[in-house]
């Protein structure tokens, strides 16, 4: 009985000790997930604290639009020097890399058998002149058929345009200069046989250069021919101007491109044919255009986005952008005068995001 007694306690023991750890485990899950709740509120609290950025009211200001262009610098004239007729060169008139005057002679090619054809020629011509004189007499006194008269004018008419054109190529054996100008290196000297597809030297007039380079088409409206711009070159920090003297009448397909040209002084010498150039074409000036810093500019998938304040979140924009400078970007839609545009801080952000703005001075 005794033992049956100590066997009924040791159960009651047992039934109150595990009744004590189910409510010490049931006490630590509420625990835990009144903990994870607290977790969570802070958590949320937290990521509503409002993000600290810098922003810029967006004012309406003058702005000068104008395109950044390559461009590359041409002669004003320019020409490879030939012989017109073949034969061996007889004298050389000119230094290599001075300058020559329109008409002056540059070299001359022998022309002995030319002149010994001209005095055949020559003589041939007055026989026929004087067959043709004595057959016209002949012919006013009915002496002699009109056909046999207008064969001897043919034979006089033909014998003289041999003349001629023995005098046309004697004078293309001596090789004049085309116009004034500075001529390069020659690749010939005395006693070389020429013939017209020999290039002897280069001869470019570099007074005044042309300047040739393209814009996009949507651009092409506004071109004007008068349109002053400037440019500059590589490894000098001058500037030069220029002023658009053609443009052309198509828009390339290829490229959707649209080729000027302008014309730029070159009385020092300084712009040297072939040289590249970086062109400032000035577009329409804009009174009330809206420019924001470049890196307030977000790329998206198709264009940029910008941040702008409402009611003290963020909120994201699309925009349309044009010209550029080094600090600041055209935009062209999607925002308007007297919109808080977030400068600094963005890249983080998201659409609805709280932020506390810090604004900045448009001269800073």
């Amino acid at each position: 009985m005794r033992s049956s007694g100590i066997w009924t306690i040791f159960m009651k023991l047992k039934h109150i000790i595990y009744a004590l750890l189910g409510i010490g485990l049931i006490g630590l899950i509420i625990y835990r997930i009144t903990t994870n709740s607290a977790d969570k509120d802070d958590k949320k609290q937290g990521s509503r604290a409002p993000a600290k950025v810098t922003g810029m009211v967006l004012e309406p200001r003058e702005f000068a639009d104008q395109l950044s262009l390559s461009g590359s610098i041409e002669a004003n004239e320019q020409v490879d020097i030939r012989s017109e007729v073949s034969g061996v060169v007889v004298s050389i008139n000119f230094d290599e890399g001075t300058s020559v005057k329109k008409g002056q002679i540059l070299f001359k090619v022998n022309d002995i058998e030319l002149r010994a054809q001209l005095a055949q020629a020559n003589t041939a011509q007055k026989l026929a002149s004087e067959n043709e004189r004595r057959a016209k007499l002949l012919l006013e006194k009915e002496a002699i058929s009109r056909e046999e008269y207008d064969i001897a004018s043919a034979d006089f008419q033909s014998s003289r345009a041999q003349t001629q054109l023995i005098q046309a190529q004697i004078a293309k054996a001596t090789v004049r200069a085309p116009f004034s100008g500075k001529i390069g290196l020659r690749s010939i000297s005395e006693g070389t046989y020429v013939t017209p597809t020999t290039i002897v030297a280069k001869l470019v007039n570099t007074s005044i250069v042309k300047l040739t380079f393209s814009i996009p088409e949507k651009y092409a409206a506004m071109m004007k021919v008068g349109t002053n711009l400037s440019f500059t070159t590589a490894g000098s920090r001058d500037r030069f101007t220029a002023k658009v003297y053609a443009i052309e009448p198509e828009v390339d397909v290829a490229t959707r491109t649209l080729r000027l040209r302008a014309s730029a002084e070159n009385s020092d010498g300084k712009l040297l044919p072939g040289t590249f150039a970086n062109v400032l074409l000035p577009l329409e000036k804009i009174d009330d255009a809206l420019l924001v810093p470049t890196e307030a500019l977000i790329p998206i998938q198709n264009g940029k986005k910008i941040f702008v304040s409402r009611n003290g979140k963020a909120e994201e924009i699309v925009v349309e952008t044009g010209a550029r400078t080094d600090r600041d970007v055209l935009i062209t839609s999607g925002l308007k005068a007297g919109d808080t545009v977030l400068t600094s801080g963005v890249m983080s952000l998201k659409n609805g995001a709280p932020v506390q703005i810090s604004l900045q001075n448009r001269a800073q």
